[in-house]
């Protein structure tokens, strides 16, 4: 019975976050169209509901309605499998994130006890989980640029496997240097290590940090296909790359993927080095946490919505270039200097110094 009522929790749980980061994903489309209406000089979507609020709710009935087309010469099951794998590679993630600190409550609840965790599943490998569950996307397109039997679909599926295999190095080699001065890769752990008396002190990307921060944000916005390294989705030479030959639901599986795909990497970056849910006053109220950690989520998908209305796309060769000869080697200098601050002790003396400091401030 005791295994029964924690399967049901643990649904649960999925379930709130499930919901939470789907209502978001949902919004964060209508921000970017507005957001970008506004960067261009016009309105954007501004007539379902008001202000355009229901706006996302229109855009699914009109996926969920329109004619769903397969094309003759496609390899039909791994067609259909494609964005199934997208899709769920990139939903997994999201039950490792800490969305916030544990909250005590005064007294006990029946079946849950009086402590509710803000986490859906803690083990001690979150940050491994999560690198090999978002590195599975990468098969999802592949398969839907070459189960299409359109060759600007199959372009799009090569451009994307190479862009992702060589940023994902990157990305990898980007978070190593927290890793180190962590020493674990339990995110709930990484978070708790960043606590400051003034909320910010102990952040990871303002101290030892900054340089994988700069590595890892480059390239998980290469990672999800996103303006300036969109090039599997270029629409001027590729007309919509490895989704040209989607419709209806399916493709909508790989629009909300992309966008969900944004969503796990800003968590990722925010409980790696901006401290999670940590800030001021969240261990007085703890469900502060919760704010805060969405807060700075939400910096993130400003700042992917931002890039896509100010920077022009790159050629295929500078986007390799770059991240081969840039951002891999600049990753190994950080990962160097990181294990020499660790090796010599200054990181004890850093955090000692910056908590003694905050205590001065605060």
């Amino acid at each position: 019975m005791e295994d029964l009522t924690q399967l049901g929790l643990k649904l649960a749980g999925i379930l709130v976050a499930f919901t939470v980061v789907m209502t978001m994903v949902a919004y964060t489309v209508l921000a970017e169209r507005r957001v970008l209406g506004f960067i261009q000089g016009r309105l954007g979507p501004n007539r379902v509901g008001p202000g355009g609020f229901l706006q996302p709710i229109a855009d699914l009935l009109k996926f969920i309605f329109k004619e769903d087309i397969v094309p003759d010469k496609s390899t039909r099951f791994v067609y259909f499998l494609a964005p199934v794998i997208v899709t769920v590679a990139a939903l997994m993630s999201i039950v490792v994130y800490p969305f916030g600190p544990d909250i005590h409550l005064p007294f006990s609840l029946p079946l849950i006890g009086d402590t509710i965790p803000l986490v859906v599943a803690r083990f001690d490998v979150a940050l491994l989980y999560v690198l090999g569950v978002t590195s599975v996307g990468v098969y999802g397109i592949a398969l839907a640029g070459w189960s299409s039997n359109n060759k600007y679909s199959l372009m799009g599926g090569l451009r994307s496997s190479a862009q992702m295999i060589s940023y994902e190095l990157a990305l990898g080699l980007g978070l190593i240097g927290v890793i180190l001065q962590s020493g674990t890769l339990d995110l709930q752990s990484i978070v708790e290590q960043q606590a400051g008396h003034l909320g910010i002190s102990g952040w990871n990307v303002f101290w030892v940090q900054p340089i994988g921060f700069l590595i890892y944000l480059i390239a998980a916005i290469a990672e999800t296909n996103r303006v300036p390294f969109d090039l599997p989705e270029a629409e001027t030479e590729l007309v919509a790359g490895f989704h040209t030959e989607y419709s209806a639901m399916k493709f909508a599986l790989f629009f909300m993927a992309e966008y969900v795909n944004m969503f796990t990497v800003s968590m990722l970056a925010t409980t790696l080095f901006l401290g999670g849910w940590n800030g001021p006053f969240v261990h007085q109220i703890p469900i502060l946490g919760v704010f805060y950690f969405l807060g700075k989520v939400v910096l993130f998908l400003f700042l992917y919505i931002w890039l896509r209305g100010t920077l022009p796309r790159f050629r295929f060769d500078q986007l390799m270039s770059f991240g081969w000869k840039f951002l891999v080697p600049a990753a190994l200098i950080n990962i160097v200097i990181t294990a020499t601050i660790e090796w010599s002790g200054l990181f004890d003396l850093l955090s000692r110094y910056l908590k003694v400091s905050a205590g001065w401030w605060g």
